[in-house]
């Protein structure tokens, strides 16, 4: 099923990398042919507003509270204006969680250790804002919203770890990396102690944190001597 979700805008000037990923995913090809074929210029104001306004929403609230009419309100935009990118709320979360921790999160840096580098920094930012706060109630929320849940999986999640594999896929093929591998543990051993932290607050996440859990990883990963 193609997505309706549009092309991820936030944070374009610090990560170049996930514009051109995210063009050419399909988040935002029915918004961007919609809006070209109706004439209507895109106004990047909106995405970064939406954001903001969901976040806040979403930490006060939770999934629940969230709204079309509710953030047009809040962003003091037109239902129309929200409902061309985004046919529902649970696009416009998917969206902003997306916004906030980047569909593309294994930049390409030439060695494996860079690439888990760039994965970890776009969670330690991520759960460093809003999302942090967010997130607890927003879980909370997809287990009793299949149709959430769902698009979160897919959006989101996925969108990530087919990044991630590829940075192994990369490492393989330059022998950093063994090929007895079970990288879908991998990923879950790479990103889950940011999730888990910030689900369950009972410790913090930080930069030491991150380049720790980069260097068990390595060590996992690493040829057999």
């Amino acid at each position: 099923m193609r997505s309706n979700l549009p092309i991820v805008r936030a944070r374009i000037a610090s990560q170049p990398s996930l514009t051109r990923d995210a063009t050419r995913s399909t988040l935002g090809v029915s918004a961007a042919k919609t809006e070209s074929s109706r004439g209507r210029p895109r106004d990047p104001s909106i995405d970064r507003e939406v954001v903001a306004a969901i976040l806040t929403t979403l930490r006060d609230g939770g999934y629940s509270a969230v709204t079309l009419d509710g953030i047009a309100r809040k962003i003091k935009r037109a239902r129309t204006s929200l409902y061309r990118r985004w046919p529902s709320k649970r696009h416009l979360v998917a969206y902003t969680v997306l916004s906030e921790m980047g569909a593309s999160p294994a930049a390409d840096t030439g060695t494996l250790r860079g690439d888990l580098k760039a994965t970890v920094g776009t969670l330690l930012r991520a759960f460093g804002g809003p999302l942090r706060q967010a997130l607890p109630g927003l879980v909370a929320d997809m287990a009793h919203d299949v149709d959430l849940a769902e698009t979160f999986r897919r959006e989101v999640l996925e969108a990530r770890r087919r990044s991630m594999r590829a940075a192994f896929a990369r490492a393989k093929a330059r022998g950093e990396a063994r090929d007895d591998l079970e990288i879908e543990v991998l990923l879950d051993m790479l990103t889950g102690p940011f999730y888990y932290r910030a689900l369950f607050g009972h410790a913090l996440i930080t930069r030491r944190m991150a380049s720790d859990v980069v260097e068990y990883v390595l060590r996992i990963a690493a040829p057999h001597k």
